[in-house]
C-alpha cells in the first residue's frame, strides 16, 4: 500500500462567509473524490473523519469540508438552510472550472455533516452518499426525542449509514427499521444500506470498523481505476476558491 500523497488546503468563498477545504491527494491515479462535512460539536475534525483520509492511500481523493461557522471560530452551528446553502457553493467551486476535483464524486459527513449531504446530493450530482453517525432523531431538553429525519435519508442515490448500536440519536437498529432494511455487518450492492459499528454517536476508540466499511462500499460505487492523474484539473497549494 502506498503512502498517501500530497495534503493541501483552500479556502472557498460562500454566500456564508468562507469554507475550507482540506484535500488528501493520492500518490496514483484518481478513482474519485470522497468529500466529507463535520458535525456540530466538538472539534472540527472527528477521529472517523480524520481516519478516512487513509482511503487517499487507495486512490481516492479524500477531502475534509470546514464550514464556514466553524471557519470563522464560532460555537453555535449556522441553521441547516445556511449549512445546505454554503456546502452547495464549496461543492460548485471544488467540481467545477480548470481546478475540478476528479469525479466520480461521493459526498458525506458525520452527524449535522451527513444530513447537510443527504438533503443536497442530487443538487450536487452525487455519485453516493456516506453518511456517519445520521441523528435520525434529535434530542429534547427534557428527555424524549423529536421527528424523525427519516425524509432526508430517502435519496435516489446509493445510501451507506455507517452507526454505532447504541447510539442514541439513533442506533443502527432503528435507522435500518426506519428504511426498511436490515442491518449488516459489511456493505454490499445493495441502494441503501446500514452497517452496524460499535459505539455510540461518537463511535468508538478504534474507528478501524468504520474505516473498513466506507471502503468496501467506496469499492463498489468507485471504478477500480480512473484516468485522472493525481492533482490533475487542482494544484497542490493554499489557494482561494
Amino acid at each position: 500500500m502506498n503512502q498517501p500523497g500530497a495534503r493541501s488546503r483552500r479556502t472557498v468563498s460562500t454566500p456564508r462567509g468562507p469554507a475550507r477545504v482540506s484535500l488528501w491527494w493520492p500518490r496514483g491515479p484518481v478513482r474519485g473524490t470522497l468529500l466529507l462535512g463535520h458535525g456540530a460539536g466538538g472539534s472540527a475534525w472527528s477521529a472517523d473523519l480524520l481516519a478516512l483520509t487513509r482511503l487517499s492511500r487507495e486512490g481516492v481523493l479524500v477531502g475534509l469540508v470546514e464550514q464556514p461557522w466553524r471557519v470563522a471560530g464560532r460555537r453555535v452551528a449556522a441553521p441547516p438552510a445556511h449549512l445546505d446553502q454554503a456546502w452547495v457553493a464549496v461543492l460548485e467551486k471544488i467540481t467545477g472550472g480548470r481546478r475540478a476535483v476528479p469525479g466520480p464524486l461521493i459526498v458525506g459527513g458525520r452527524s449535522a455533516g451527513a444530513r447537510v449531504a443527504c438533503r443536497t446530493a442530487p443538487e450536487v450530482g452525487a455519485a453516493g452518499v456516506l453518511a456517519l453517525a445520521f441523528p435520525l432523531v434529535p434530542a429534547r431538553r427534557g428527555g424524549g426525542t423529536g421527528p424523525s429525519r427519516l425524509p432526508e435519508l430517502l435519496i435516489p442515490e446509493p445510501l451507506l449509514v455507517v452507526q454505532g448500536h447504541r447510539d442514541a440519536f439513533g442506533s443502527a437498529a432503528d435507522v435500518a427499521g426506519a428504511l426498511g432494511v436490515a442491518v449488516q455487518r459489511t456493505p454490499d450492492g445493495t441502494r441503501r444500506q446500514v452497517v452496524q459499528v460499535a459505539g455510540d454517536h461518537s463511535f468508538s476508540s478504534d474507528v478501524s470498523d468504520v474505516v473498513q466499511a466506507a471502503r468496501l462500499w467506496l469499492g463498489r460505487v468507485l471504478p477500480a481505476q480512473n484516468a485522472a492523474e493525481p492533482g490533475q484539473g487542482v494544484d497542490n497549494s493554499t489557494q482561494n476558491g
